[in-house]
Parts: C-alpha cells; structure tokens; sequence
C-alpha cells in the first residue's frame, strides 16, 4: 500500500437494511424515547443547567427500591449469608436466617452459590416454590419437575412463546392480548413474528375483562391468522384490576372451549388493595372447576420477586409453573432453556426465601410480619390517594387501583394540543407526556405505548414514590394538565403553533 493512500473501508455486513427485520418492529414504551429524555435532563441538572425543577422524578416503572422502599430485613440476610458464608458465625444474624443459608448453601454445588446449578433451576428450590404453590392454592398439588425457574417473569414468558409461535401467512400463530398491555408481550410477538390480537378491557367497568370481547376478537383473528394463545394479567399492568373469581371461570372455559394455551401474569398476586377484590390464582380454579378443564386447559403462570411486597427487581429472579404440557414438548422446553444455561444463583436464592418465609414462632417472624405489613398497607394508602387527586382534576378520571402498583387515568387533551402533535409526528398523549418531562421533571409513560382505544388518551405512572413525594407528584401533574388543558384552549395562529410544538419536542 501506498504511504499517502487511505484504507478502504468496506461496507457493514450488519446495517438496518440487512438486519432482523422483526426486532426493527419491537417497540418498548416503558424504557422508550420518554426515559431517554429523563435521563439526558438528569444530565444536565447534573451539570448545572437550569431548569424549572430541581430534580426528575421517574415514575414511570415499578422498580419499589429505586423509589426508596426498603429492603425486608430477613430476604436480604439469607442473601448475604449465603454470598458470603463467612457471616455465618457472625451473632448478629438471627439463627433462622442462618438455617435457611445452610439449608440452600448445601443444594448448590461446592456448598456454593457461585456454582452452576440445573438448567432448571436447584432441585430444593423448586420443591420450595411447589410447596408454596400448593399452600397458596388451599392444598391442590403442585409437581416440582412443572416448575421452572426464571430470570424474573420476564424470561419464562417470551420463553413460552417461543415455543407456541409457528406458521406461515394464516397459519401463523395469533396470540391474544389485553389492550391495555404490558409492552413485554407486543415487544415479543414483533421479535418472533407472531400476530398480535387485541381484545380491550372495558374502561367504563373498571377494566373488566368480557368474554364478548375474546370472542369477537378470535373471530377476527381467525381471518388472517391462528390463534392458539390468550394472554391474561392479572392484577392488570397498566390498568390495576382484580379478576373476580367469575371472571377467571369464563375465561377457562372459554380457553377450554377455542382450544387455547392460557397464559397468567400474576406477578402482582400479593398487590391488592381494594376490600371488595381478592387474587384468585388461574391454576387454583382451573382445578376446583373439575377435571372436564384442569385435565385439558394448558396453563404456564407465571411470579415474580420484584414486585409484590418484595421488590427485589434486581436480583432477577422469578418462576413458572405448567400445567397440562405435553410431556415431549416440556422436554423440547428443557432443551431450549438448557441454552441459556440457567437464572442467575442469587436471583434463585431470593425466590427461595420470598416463598418461604418466616413463620409465627421463628426469630425473624416479628420484624418480617410488621416490615411486610407496613409496605402493603402504604401501598393501599398510595392506590387511593392517586385515584382520588385524579378524580378531583377537572378533565381526568381514573378507576379505582384496585391491585398492582399503577393507576392508568384517562385526560381530555384539547382538539388544538391533538392537532399539534399529529403535525409533529408524535401521539398526543406522547406529546403530554414529553411537555409534563420538561416542565415538571415527572416521568410518566404514555397510554400509546400500552395501547388504547382510539380517541382516548392515558398514561401510566407507578404509586411506588415516599408518600410525601407521590402527593408532590400528583399535585403537580394535576395542575400542569390544567395549564396544558388552558394553553391548547386559547387562539392560537399558526406560527405561534409551530413554534410551541417545536420547543417541546426539543
């Protein structure tokens, strides 16, 4: 080569052009452009730049320990025993902590949490999770070799979906989902290709789920498509209702009745608030409905330790039972999370103690009770506060939180602030959303990203800020919705248009 020419540089093999056209599609609403902009306004606080706030308040994901929910005492000392066993001969931890250290420290290779375990997950460990289930569901049995550990939820559902997702053209595998959603499902049918089919929930009944809907939905699915999956979460994520017992009941018969695999988030089981709702698990009625269902009605449900009272979001840890396999397709299961290898020890760990804790009469059992109750209770405080503030703000209305650790409040944005937006290429509640970040440095999502029906506008923030923050919170988005509302109500003439629309989206 020359000494004065320059090196040729060839094309990129992998360009958006040439790569996985589905993952182009996967969208994430939760962690989308809205926190980008949070965290370059974080920045520059950080650097000094004025703002009209002092600091961003994110709420816009149940993360309880990034709010400042503390840690139980108990989950957190069994962790530290068992990452550094030395702390076993160390007085201060209390003996049951150390038991419980010993006992999982024995199943792990080596006496050892940083070995490998079983794809699985450790032996022990299912069996604890198995034990819980059957004490949850009123004694019904529960097979620890249907339990598979998981890194979170999050995992053992796109898991399941790998496996329920084939076709071609109509054939290809339709997967029902609940309109509100959790983004996780429409990310994961957009990477593997599958068809999303959506059934609403009825706002005007507090979120209810309605047969009606599935049924018009499959219906319409089964034009251009296969359905074979239906998708329920329940508590709801992002809409915060509790699935009567009648309610779960229609659902598996209709499931039994189209031939679906049913699917059931319920990592919000220990969230609910409202007196006059209760957690039913899908698998507890599945069975207590007789064997004409819970002999035929495929299930995976699916837990999870970061939400509940626990909050353990990092550790990442999690489960899911099946009900109803196959045995040849659990064992194609076994194959394919054999290639991820296994969750993470210490997530593993954490779930062990979150279903099995302290009981009346251990020296933990005091502080673990009252630590537990005081979140719970908070949280139930918290899920009124934001429905009442919401209900109070002329041009909102929220249902009632009924269970989980969101409110999804509908608001009426004026004719002029839609048209705006649109000409800026954004949603309208996106483009809320985005001047509620700048002006206010609340985080919230928009309902767009979690879908809704046309012409309604929402967005979804968690309940988990200190109680003194969340009523700054709610204050604040309340009044910034009544200088939104009188802003886009005034005349405006074109140029004044452009020019405000253009400065939000900067």
């Amino acid at each position: 080569m020359a000494a004065n020419s320059l090196p040729c540089q060839r094309d990129k093999v992998l360009t958006l052009e040439s790569m996985n056209p589905c993952v182009k599609r996967v969208e994430y609403a939760v962690r989308g452009p809205i926190v980008t902009r949070a965290v370059q306004l974080e920045k520059e606080l950080q650097q000094g730049v004025k703002k009209p706030f002092s600091e961003v308040i994110r709420v816009n994901v149940g993360d309880a320990q990034a709010m400042g929910q503390k840690p139980i005492t108990f989950f957190r000392q069994v962790s530290a025993l068992c990452m550094y066993p030395d702390l076993l001969k160390d007085p201060n931890f209390p003996e049951d902590a150390k038991e419980k250290a010993r006992r999982l420290l024995a199943a792990c290779g080596g006496d050892s949490i940083g070995a490998y375990s079983a794809s699985p997950g450790i032996d022990l460990i299912r069996q604890d999770v198995a034990r819980f289930i059957e004490r949850r569901d009123g004694g019904i049995p529960c097979n620890p070799e249907n339990i598979f550990l998981s890194t979170g939820a999050t995992s053992a559902i796109v898991t399941i979906l790998k496996l329920l997702v084939s076709g071609e053209g109509r054939s290809r595998t339709g997967v029902l989902i609940p309109i509100p959603q959790y983004p996780l499902y429409s990310a994961a049918l957009a990477e593997l290709n599958a068809v999303q089919v959506n059934y609403y929930l009825d706002e005007e009944k507090s979120w209810a789920l309605d047969v009606g809907e599935l049924r018009r939905a499959l219906r319409q699915a089964q034009e251009h498509c296969r359905p074979k999956v239906l998708c329920i979460i329940n508590p709801g994520n992002p809409t915060g209702q509790v699935q009567s017992r009648k309610c779960i009941e229609d659902v598996i018969h209709f499931a039994w009745e189209e031939h679906l695999f049913l699917m059931a988030d319920e990592v919000y089981q220990n969230n609910v608030y409202a007196e006059d709702s209760q957690f039913h698990s899908f698998k507890k009625v599945l069975f207590e409905m007789g064997p004409k269902y819970s002999d035929n009605v495929e299930l995976a449900s699916f837990h999870s330790i970061s939400k509940g009272f626990v909050g353990e979001c990092g550790f990442r840890g999690g489960y899911m039972e099946l009900v109803n396999m196959d045995p040849a397709v659990q064992q194609q299961l076994i194959k394919l999370i054999s290639v991820s290898m296994y969750p993470p020890v210490t997530g593993q760990v954490m779930l062990d103690v979150v279903v099995n804790q302290p009981q009346p009469g251990d020296p933990s059992y005091q502080l673990f009770s009252q630590e537990k109750q005081a979140i719970l209770s908070t949280l139930a405080k918290k899920a009124h506060l934001t429905e009442q503030t919401f209900n109070n703000t002329p041009g909102m209305h929220c249902n009632p939180v009924q269970g989980a650790m969101y409110a999804f409040p509908r608001m009426q944005l004026p004719p002029q602030a839609v048209q705006e937006a649109k000409a800026q290429g954004q949603a309208p509640d996106m483009f809320f959303c985005l001047r509620l970040l700048e002006e206010t440095g609340i985080c919230v999502v928009p309902g767009s990203g979690f879908g809704q029906k046309e012409g309604t506008f929402h967005f979804r923030m968690t309940i988990l800020p200190p109680m003194e923050k969340l009523e700054v919170v709610l204050q604040k988005v309340s009044q910034f919705h009544a200088k939104f509302t009188q802003e886009y109500s005034q005349p405006q003439n074109h140029d004044e248009a452009i020019r405000t629309s253009e400065k939000a989206g900067q």
